[in-house]
């Protein structure tokens, strides 16, 4: 099969908005949780969230918003935008200049995108609020791209120009690990030499809040404490929003570009749970299956792992699910990859997350470093037998599982290997 490599990254994430500030967040185990002043409301009991900085997308109207330092929109480009759209821009500019791309190289048949996000609830209130409160004719026009869950990759292809394979992808929190292994498929198949993956979501009371009613969400006051994956102590995940942007190539088109590589996307690998709507099933059994195929799907024996980066969101039963998939996998087979999991420091980026946590692997690959899992206080004993990190080491892992799960027992797992 071909090879696929990573060749640019772009991050706006809570612990930085480009990847030497998210390395160096990784490697000192910095969060970037605080506590979120939309919700600190006496009828609202979540207070913490993991924001990304820089920017001011607070109001409905686009042209409102303040974009960090550098970055210009035209009017007519940002009417159309959500602000994970606004995100992903900023990440996308980087990612592309990180891969050191011009627009012709991507404005072509031969370069795909393929994208992840939940639309923005927030957009999508606004628009109907203001057409019941104000006539139906009295709503933009662009209302609707701006809005439903098709919204990033609705800008993105038309503004970059793409004119190769386009797609969003719904599966929850499994959406960007969705999108980066079609797309990784793409350019084995012979079909695209290039693919951009994007995954994207908004930060603010209603792309965050409604999981508080699952009681999915950490109520911790303490931002320290709040995101603790496999923590005895763990009460719920910590949200947040953003945008990764990853550039995947074919071997032939770095080789013939002289590109630099971050790491190899190996393979990957889904399975799902067949279990219930919301929670994951309590053995694991999607997850192990999927870590399985990615395995099989790679060439890569079990004992080539080294490290695994967890989905673990910090909520007490996923984490445990989790947990008895990597046992059988791993531990029931004498063998101890390092696993950890970066939502301690990042948050939850739902439908991001597997964009994100495959990009921060793709940083420790290529920088030297295995990620720690931060906050750990006690450790669950379901969790015991297992190598979960404390600290960030200083050595690079040489081939790294990324797992993503989602609503209705949807699994995805990434191998990734230094190139």
């Amino acid at each position: 099969m071909r090879k696929v490599y990573i060749t640019g990254l772009g991050f706006i994430s809570s612990i930085g908005n480009n990847a030497q500030s998210v390395a160096q967040s990784l490697r000192d185990l910095r969060h970037g949780i605080t506590l979120f002043e939309p919700f600190q409301r006496e009828d609202c009991p979540v207070k913490v969230a993991a924001p990304v900085r820089g920017f001011d997308v607070s109001s409905l109207d686009p042209e409102d918003w303040t974009l960090p330092e550098g970055v210009s929109l035209r009017r007519e480009v940002l009417r159309g935008m959500s602000p994970h759209v606004a995100y992903a821009w900023c990440a996308m500019r980087e990612a592309l200049a990180d891969a050191g791309l011009s627009e012709a190289d991507i404005s072509n048949a031969d370069t795909g995108l393929y994208a992840a996000s939940g639309g923005s609830p927030y957009m999508l209130h606004g628009l109907l609020t203001r057409m019941n409160d104000h006539g139906v004719m009295r709503v933009s026009p662009l209302a609707v791209v701006s809005s439903i869950s098709g919204t990033l990759n609705f800008n993105l292809v038309a503004h970059l120009r793409i004119k190769g394979a386009s797609c969003g992808f719904s599966s929850a929190c499994a959406s960007s690990a969705h999108a980066l292994g079609f797309a990784h498929d793409e350019i084995v198949l012979g079909r695209q030499k290039r693919m951009l993956v994007v995954g994207a979501e908004d930060c603010n009371r209603e792309s965050i809040l409604p999981f508080a009613s699952m009681r999915a969400l950490s109520l911790q006051t303490d931002p320290d404490q709040a995101s603790r994956p496999f923590d005895a102590a763990r009460d719920g995940f910590v949200g947040t929003g953003g945008a990764t942007v990853l550039v995947l190539e074919s071997e032939e088109e770095v080789a013939r570009r002289g590109a630099k590589v971050y790491c190899e996307m190996a393979g990957w690998g889904q399975a799902s749970d067949g279990h219930n709507v919301a929670i994951s099933h309590p053995e694991g059994a999607g997850l192990q299956a999927a870590m399985q195929n990615a395995l099989r799907h790679s060439g890569v024996q079990a004992s080539e792992i080294s490290y695994v980066n967890a989905h673990a969101t910090s909520t007490p039963i996923g984490d445990l699910s989790e947990a008895r998939a990597l046992r059988r996998l791993f531990t029931e087979a004498g063998l101890q990859p390092a696993i950890s999991s970066t939502k301690a420091l990042t948050g939850h980026g739902l439908s991001l997350a597997g964009a994100l946590e495959s990009g921060l692997c793709a940083l420790a690959l290529r920088d030297g470093f295995t990620p720690g899992s931060a906050n750990i206080t006690r450790l669950d004993p379901g969790c015991e037998g297992l190598r979960i990190l404390r600290q960030t080491l200083p050595e690079a892992p040489r081939v790294i599982l990324n797992n993503s799960s989602g609503f209705g027992g949807a699994n995805v797992c990434v191998v990734l290997r230094r190139a």
